[in-house]
């Protein structure tokens, strides 16, 4: 099985999915960012955005589906995932493969995203670097929150300004674990 979170830059999946973690400690976390970041350290990306990456999407659901069929636990994967193909591409390979996913996506107002990307800190030693990146983020709340509709008719959203133990709650209770 697989608990996708996902949600704009700044909605919280990473301190959800830890919270998960913390309360079902068989399940294994994977980030596809580091799948981007190795291919982005082997490849150019031209958009700038790894996700693009027709190798990224199809290794991210291959080593999803992998993780599961090798080891026999559950999968949290906190991840920003907007676009409606590739979406469509990610959930389609798993469902092939034959592998449950939840998909939960944590709804934040724009203010409390900007908020927390500006009190985040992504490079300490370069602020240059560090304000690039918040930039970025910033540059993609739009996209999640009109991608609000445009997601699988399964997916369960959730209030981002609950505290991540009560958002915890209901993804394990939504997964049918607690």
């Amino acid at each position: 099985m697989i608990v996708w979170v996902n949600g704009a830059f700044g909605s919280g999946k990473t301190t959800l999915v830890e919270e998960v973690r913390s309360r079902w400690p068989e399940a294994l976390v994977f980030d596809p960012e580091t799948v981007g970041f190795v291919l982005r350290s082997i490849v150019e990306v031209p958009t700038g955005d790894f996700q693009d990456l027709r190798l990224w999407r199809r290794q991210v659901a291959a080593l999803a589906v992998g993780l599961v069929a090798e080891y026999g636990r559950p999968v949290l994967v906190p991840m920003t995932l907007v676009d409606p193909g590739y979406v469509a591409e990610i959930f389609g390979a798993l469902r092939t493969a034959g592998v449950t996913a939840h998909h939960f996506f944590l709804k934040v107002p724009r203010e409390t995203l900007e908020r927390r990307i500006d009190g985040r800190v992504f490079t300490p030693d370069d602020p240059a670097r560090d304000e690039h990146v918040r930039r970025w983020c910033k540059g993609r709340i739009e996209a999640c929150v009109a991608a609000e509709d445009t997601l699988p008719g399964d997916t369960v959203f959730l209030d981002g300004e609950l505290p991540p133990r009560a958002l915890a709650g209901q993804v394990l209770s939504r997964a049918r674990l607690t």
